[in-house]
């Protein structure tokens, strides 16, 4: 009996090392951690927080540093999205989306019969919203930075000047997009050069946009010589923004969207981001379901979260937009007695119909190339940041004499309710075009606590699979015990209602699941090379150091100290 008590605990203690030895890690650092889309952006964030500096400091260094060295979706004629928890437990949330400019009109992509102007949303100045990253780097230091704006942003200078080196993944999508530059600009542009691996491109005209923000301060964008020359050429190119529309931008705080699902404490962003709503509707949908029993990636457990995800979805197209402008129904929409409701028609036996289901009883748009960054500092505060030109380079429009793409986020409106933008989201009233107005966005920057402490912080590009992507990270650790790491790197799938389709990246998936579910009814999209999401992940692990995940779908990468 001895023996067989002695077998059978040495057994448990072999297979809890073995699951221990199975979790896959991601880089480990013990003070702080900066996870980006590309390595010399994680490293200048790094190098403020070694200098003294705070998360603050690091995300306008990180995010600066992503426009230098990231131009296909890092900017500074963007905008974006921040959420924040300080050391002591307070959080906050920053709106630095772009807006339509003063001169917009809710029927401006439409010709005279009524019908959506093809390229006229999405190439070229007409394209082009009021940007907000400048406003959002600066409201965000100057609240709570610690070192001086001409610190932070010499080494940003420094590596515009000296350069950057083209990745073979940088390589292939500067060709992709070199028909649209050549669309979008009257003259050559820096990204028409044919720029193979291994080459290095220095971004001198951005360098000396960068020094004088550095020298003037953000109105040097919004109302200095940098201001004027951004109108000027705006107009010169066909677009409506002037000097007023950038002198009246202001960067916004906002209440994050926060919301329980098991222990964990979701901090995630609010309207006019859509990203916090539907993910909240998403978890509480779920959350009734013991998906860690059904398995990771198993029929049961896609079915749960395909169907939760389906009726999100179909929310957000009707009731989300900008709440400066809009009523919205927030409190209604993430709790669970209403999504309780909403998933009382699911069954396992089959999919609920996308043409059988409309928004609850009680609009939005976006792209897949966006850019997130993850931060933790010494000091025990952290900072989750997502933020885009939209499309990749943005409208594709160039300022040879500024050295930045601009925006194409007037396409994230609805151009006319009920038609599809060029990501296929249908968009309702809700998020109609009006000057002032901020576009809805799908960006989903998000923290998490665990047992009231810091846990992970999180976010990705993907336009509308952002908020899956950020949903199946989080439910990786939380329900199957991967890593950080390991969690961002696993295969994905994502619905968004309209079109009824699930969209799987190809080959990974078990093909019995597949078929399982074909037989169920569920049409599956495995198109060839379809990346869902970039997933950049910080995860505090129980003895207080910080595991980095970094997505091996791109160059992204972790930096730590």
């Amino acid at each position: 009996m001895r023996k067989s008590i002695f077998l059978f605990i040495l057994s448990l203690t072999l297979f809890s090392c073995k699951q221990e030895k199975e979790i896959e890690r991601g880089l480990i650092s013990e003070k702080g951690m900066v996870v980006s889309a590309r390595a010399e952006a994680s490293k200048i964030g790094v190098e403020i927080l070694k200098k003294g500096g705070n998360a603050f400091d690091a995300m306008m260094a990180t995010e600066l540093a992503l426009a230098v060295a990231y131009p296909y979706a890092g900017n500074i004629g963007g905008g974006g999205f921040m959420v924040y928890r300080m050391k002591n437990g307070d959080i906050g949330a920053l709106d630095y989306r772009e807006k339509a400019p003063l001169a917009a009109t809710r029927d401006m992509y439409l010709d005279d019969d009524g019908n959506v102007i093809s390229g006229k949303s999405t190439v070229g100045a007409t394209a082009v919203g009021v940007p907000g990253t400048v406003a959002g780097v600066f409201e965000a230091q100057k609240k709570f930075g610690k070192l001086s704006v001409q610190e932070i942003l010499q080494p940003v200078i420094e590596l515009a000047k000296r350069g950057v080196i083209v990745t073979k993944k940088q390589e292939k999508r500067i060709q992709k997009y070199q028909k649209g530059f050549l669309k979008a600009n009257k003259d050559s542009i820096p990204m028409m050069h044919h720029w193979k691996e291994n080459d290095t491109i220095k971004y001198t005209a951005l360098a000396n946009t960068l020094e004088q923000i550095a020298k003037n301060g953000r109105d040097e964008f919004y109302k200095g010589e940098t201001a004027k020359k951004i109108a000027q050429f705006i107009q010169e190119n066909g677009g409506i923004i002037t000097e007023e529309d950038l002198a009246k931008y202001e960067a916004k705080w906002r209440s994050p969207i926060t919301f329980q699902y098991d222990s964990l404490n979701i901090i995630s962003m609010s309207p006019p981001s859509s990203g916090g709503v539907c993910l909240a509707q998403i978890m509480n949908g779920i959350e009734p379901y013991d998906l860690h029993e059904y398995g990771h990636n198993s029929v049961k457990t896609m079915q749960v979260i395909i169907e939760a995800e389906r009726r999100a979805y179909a929310d957000r197209s009707f009731f989300l937009g900008d709440p400066d402008f809009v009523s919205i129904p927030l409190d209604t929409l993430i709790s669970k007695a209403y999504t309780k409701q909403r998933m009382s028609s699911f069954s396992f036996e089959k999919p609920t119909a996308s043409k059988d289901l409309n928004h609850g009883n009680i609009e939005i748009i976006e792209s897949d190339e966006t850019t997130h960054y993850s931060i933790v500092d010494q000091y025990g505060n952290a900072v989750s940041v997502t933020t885009t030109l939209n499309s990749g380079y943005g409208s594709k429009l160039y300022s040879n004499e500024l050295g930045f793409f601009f925006n194409n986020e007037m396409d994230d409106f609805s151009s006319k309710p009920g038609v599809p933008n060029v990501y296929g989201l249908v968009g309702a009233k809700a998020n109609e075009i009006a000057p002032q107005k901020r576009m809805l966005s799908s960006m989903t920057p998000t923290i998490v606590e665990k047992d009231g402490k810091l846990w992970m912080v999180v976010g990705t590009p993907g336009g509308s699979t952002i908020i899956t992507s950020v949903l199946q990270t989080i439910l990786n650790v939380h329900e199957f015990g991967m890593g950080m790491q390991e969690a961002v790197a696993q295969p994905r799938f994502h619905h968004q209602w309209l079109p009824d389709v699930v969209m799987i990246e190809p080959n990974q998936f078990d093909e019995n699941v597949k078929n399982e579910l074909k037989k169920l009814g569920y049409k599956l999209d495995e198109r060839d090379s379809r990346v869902i999401g970039k997933v950049e992940g910080i995860l505090v692990l129980k003895n207080g150091k910080f595991e980095g995940g970094a997505d091996p779908r791109g160059d992204d990468t972790a930096v730590g100290f």
